[in-house]
């Protein structure tokens, strides 16, 4: 093992920085990769646009002859900007995230292929439920789960895939996902707060939640990740020395950023400025290798 941890040392001393190539304005970039109402205005029919604003605003339901619109729409924009596949991306309760990914043609009977991405594959679709943590509410045999499409995130494209962000219910109705218990305590916040604002108010109809997160991280380089079991295993430290509970690290913080961290740091903020994640903050923490991106705060979900 002592052998090992010095070979990970020696190969991360002889590492150089990735070059990283940065667009001249973020401003350029911005939800490029997002059908955003940019996207939208552009590639659907002004009685589509509005069904999705008004879904997004006050939770109407969508038709499916308007859904058929929107996902024409949809599927011209991921096809213009490089996607060739999509999917329902959900978080089940594995603490990760679930994917399963259609190419964007059908076979005709002719044996002709066409691009084709109907209202009924975005709006739903039906995993194995028996395969995800489910609590024991059904059998293997009655293993029915339902991706629901929530017109309130914005589709997105990750690599040549649009990710159609959506919720994972059982057929009984019970929430399969950490996402569908988030919007429902939205809608109740919302109803209880307006109530409240009211008292001050009366023409006070909706009470936006907002999120404002920090990610807090840490760069451990691959050679010496690797050389460590409880990393490879469980994904944490559970060896070496105990934390410093006093000031020890302070000149760690807020400290000069390293060449290789600052590359990785660029190439991570462009790539969610693609996505509209509106990074603005980034700096050194107090433990060594750990570091912090900030974005503004932003409407939830």
């Amino acid at each position: 093992m002592s052998t090992l941890r010095f070979q990970a040392i020696k190969e991360t001393l002889n590492r150089k920085p990735v070059q990283v190539n940065e667009p001249a304005r973020r401003s350029e970039i911005f939800g490029k990769h997002v059908f955003n109402k940019a996207a939208m205005r552009q590639h659907l029919t002004k009685e589509a646009f509005k069904s999705v604003l008004d879904a997004m605003t006050n939770g109407s339901k969508i038709s499916r002859e308007v859904a058929d619109h929107i996902s024409t729409g949809m599927k011209e924009w991921a096809i213009q900007n490089g996607a060739t596949h999509y999917t329902h991306w959900f978080q089940p309760l594995t603490g990760a995230t679930a994917e399963k990914h259609d190419a964007f043609f059908e076979l005709e009977m002719d044996g002709e292929v066409i691009e084709k991405f109907g209202g009924g594959q975005l709006v739903q679709q039906e995993p194995d439920a028996s395969s995800f943590p489910n609590g024991g509410i059904r059998n293997t045999f009655e293993a029915r789960g339902y991706t629901a499409w929530d017109p309130t995130s914005p589709a997105f494209i990750m690599g040549t895939t649009l990710c159609i962000p959506t919720v994972f219910v059982a057929y009984t109705g019970e929430a399969l996902d950490y996402k569908t218990p988030l919007l429902r305590s939205l809608q109740t916040i919302d109803q209880a707060a307006t109530d409240v604002c009211k008292y001050f108010d009366k023409n006070v109809s909706k009470v936006t939640a907002t999120l404002g997160w920090e990610q807090e991280y840490f760069l451990i380089d691959s050679a010496l990740a690797n050389s460590r079991p409880d990393l490879v295993l469980a994904g944490r430290t559970l060896l070496g020395h105990a934390s410093a509970k006093g000031q020890q690290l302070d000149d760690h913080y807020f400290g000069s950023i390293p060449s290789r961290v600052m590359n990785f740091m660029r190439d991570l903020e462009t790539e969610c400025m693609l996505l509209g994640i509106p990074v603005k903050t980034r700096h050194n923490e107090v433990a060594p290798n750990q570091f912090e991106l900030a974005p503004i705060l932003k409407k939830q979900i």
